[in-house]
Parts: C-alpha cells; structure tokens; sequence
C-alpha cells in the first residue's frame, strides 16, 4: 500500500452512499471498519458466514478495524448509565439492546482476526485530551495492560493459523492526553511489547478544534521512523499535511465522506502540492450557495473523477436541493478523489 494513505471510515463495512467499485475508482487503497459496530450489525456469525469482511464488502484492498474502543467510551461518555470500563475490558448496552456487549482485549482480536482484517488494532482506553490527570494516568495504566493481553491473543490466534499466507499485522494505541510524561510512558511500555505499527490515541483535537501538534509530534518522535505511526481521526486535509510532515503515514477518518453528504465540497484552486495546502489553493466549495444554480463548470477543473468529469456545480446543486440519493454518491465519489490525490501529492512532495 503506498503511503501516505487515507482510509475512509466504512464503519458498518460501506462508506455512505458509495460501494467498493466507487472507492477504487477513487483511488483509494484501504478502508478502516469498526469491530464495535460489526459485532452488532450485521453481527460476527453473518460476517464469517458471507466470507470475512473482504468477501462480504466487495473490498480487495487492505482492510483496518478499529478496536471499538472508542465508539464504546463515547457512548459510555456521552451515556454513563449505558456502560463502564473496567480493568477487564468495556461493557456496553446500547439503547435498544436487550443484553449488554463486553469488549475485552482477548474478544477484541479474536473478533477482527475472524473477520479477516489485514491490520489490527489493540483494544485501548481512549480519553479526551483535556480529561484530568488521574483520568489519563488510568487511561495509560489500562492500555499498557489491555496492550500486553492482545499481544498475548493475538499471537496464540495466529499460531493456530501456520497456513495463513498473508497474516494480519497488529498495532497498539499511544495514550496519555497532554501530558509528555504520559505519551512517554505509555510509547516505551508498547515498544518493549513489541508491535507491527502503532497509534496516535485521543481525540487529536483540542477544545477549539486545533490539532494538538504537540503532542502528535511527541508521539512520532517516540515511535521509531521504521515503524508505521497511524493518525487515528486525523482527518482534515490540512492536518493530515500537518501531521505527514512529521512523519505519520495513514489516517483515517469520516470528514471527508461526512462532509461531502452535506455539501461541503473539498477542491485545490491549482495543481495540488503538498507545500501549497494552504488557503486559496485549498478551499471548501458549498455546493448549497445560490451562486451555484446556473454554473456550468464542474466542482473543479483539474479534478480527473467521474463527478468533475461529467456534472456541472449547477446540476449537482439541483440533485442536493432535489434531495436525491445520486447527490451524495456523486458528491462523496469527488472528496475521496480529493483524498486519494491529496496523498499523491504528499508521496511525491
């Protein structure tokens, strides 16, 4: 897979409005799904029965899963009354569930090394970045424990499975938050684990939405070039440059996709170039604006995707305002081209 990369989110193993044909025509080359959802719908034993994610999703590329740890905590952050984390792992009761979901860290690789993911991510205990010390020192405490026990799954799984000719590889979540001392200590306890690649974990953003450089920067520099560094909601074109710059090599994220089901439409005003991914040469374009109602030209000039190639800004502005089902495929197949040749650009920077 070339990198960097961005993987789209397809949570429920489908990216909104598009199907695996549409995102390889897009150029994308991997997508990340979420074991949390999965479990849930359409649930283990009908993934496995439709033949693993990648036989059932029509996806021939590399496929990501997340944990669901931090579906799980949001939901139990957003709902305490809905779960806990524990030292074991999380449990869960959706609303509208009638039994509760424990996630532990041996469930959790079991779960996506039966789905067939190409990578694996450790079960972590996610924290916000302004959450209080002792949240945070809990939180590290907990991922180095969660991390040492899917190792230890992980690697009897795939015992069991000599015959595997493409094994999955496995990645571990840096937590601590802000603090330095943290991030530290949760990176060097995961190194002398040992994993393939390793994770940026937390919410990368800060109160006002700022990318929180800093500690994203520690965390690369903690986490030895050879080793692949993932940017996990990373998401923003801007930060992804940012964050590529300082040596991250795949990001994942449902921005871009969310953002183009609403008509916000991302373009390079020339020629996209990693140094030039600044405003004016990347702009938002609102396809909702009455500016738009009689404009022939595409969403951009020098975009080669089948939107920009057959549709005018006029009609796409039509189908948004039609609320018609063939805005969002058209509109996301355009970001995800975006995407695919904003990382071209950053590869050959």
């Amino acid at each position: 897979m070339p990198l960097p990369a961005f993987l789209p989110d397809a949570t429920l193993g489908v990216v909104r409005a598009v199907d695996s044909a549409d995102i390889e025509a897009a150029g994308i080359d991997a997508l990340v799904m979420n074991t949390f959802h999965l479990m849930q719908q359409p649930g283990t034993s009908t993934i496995q029965a439709l033949g693993g994610l990648h036989t059932m999703t029509g996806w021939r590329r590399p496929i990501l899963t997340d944990s669901g740890g931090f579906q799980a905590y949001s939901l139990i952050r957003e709902q305490p009354k809905l779960g806990a984390l524990t030292d074991n792992g999380i449990v869960v009761q959706p609303e509208g569930m009638n039994r509760k979901i424990q996630l532990t860290p041996e469930k959790c690789i079991q779960l996506q090394v039966s789905y067939g993911a190409d990578i694996v991510m450790c079960l972590d205990d996610c924290t916000h970045v302004d959450d209080p010390p002792a949240v945070q020192e809990l939180s590290v405490r907990r991922t180095i424990a969660w991390a040492k026990r899917c190792r230890a799954e992980f690697d009897k799984l795939l015992a069991q499975k000599k015959r595997l000719e493409h094994p999955p590889l496995l990645f571990a979540v840096v937590q601590g938050g802000a603090s330095e001392e943290l991030r530290t200590r949760c990176a060097e306890a995961l190194l002398e684990i040992g994993f393939d690649g390793y994770g940026y974990g937390g919410w990368p953003l800060d109160a006002d939405g700022n990318l929180v450089t800093e500690m994203l920067d520690l965390t690369r520099r903690l986490i030895p070039l050879h080793l692949p560094l993932h940017g996990l909601g990373v998401g923003h074109p801007l930060n992804i440059a940012a964050a590529a710059a300082m040596g991250y090599q795949t990001f994942d994220s449902a921005l871009p996709t969310r953002d183009a089901r609403r008509g916000r439409l991302y373009t390079f005003a020339n020629a996209p170039r990693p140094s030039s991914l600044v405003p004016p040469n990347f702009r938002f374009l609102y396809i909702t604006d009455d500016k738009y109602i009689k404009d022939a030209r595409p969403v951009e000039e020098s975009c080669d995707c089948l939107t920009c190639w057959r549709y005018s800004r006029g009609y796409l502005r039509h189908l948004y305002r039609a609320n018609e089902a063939a805005f969002q495929r058209l509109a996301t197949i355009h970001n995800l081209r975006f995407m695919a040749r904003l990382m071209d650009a950053l590869r050959h920077g």
